[in-house]
């Protein structure tokens, strides 16, 4: 009789996992956002530069690797990553830029 009411829960914890999962486009936004902050842009300037780079394709958006550094290193802080967790999301993150 447990086996079952187990077994739901753990399918159950696993489908409002995915529901906190972060999407490809949540994780454009926060790339693009800290581009534009470490580019200091405001205003007109800001609002035209994230049009543009939610718009780009992923290849597109890769710059300097100083600035890809920047990019992935903001993000990983937003994200409060640590430890191995930083380094795995570090390391993913400067191969899709």
């Amino acid at each position: 009789m447990k086996l079952p009411r187990v077994s739901l829960l753990m399918i159950g914890l696993l489908l409002c996992s995915q529901g906190f999962a972060e999407t490809a486009q949540q994780t454009k936004m926060t790339t693009c956002n800290a581009d534009a902050t470490a580019k200091a842009l405001k205003g007109d300037e800001r609002k035209a530069f994230m049009s543009n780079c939610l718009k780009a394709k992923p290849t597109e958006v890769q710059g300097t690797p100083q600035e890809r550094m920047k990019t992935c290193n903001a993000d990983a802080t937003a994200k409060a990553l640590k430890g191995d967790e930083r380094k795995a999301f570090m390391s993913n993150c400067l191969k899709n830029k």
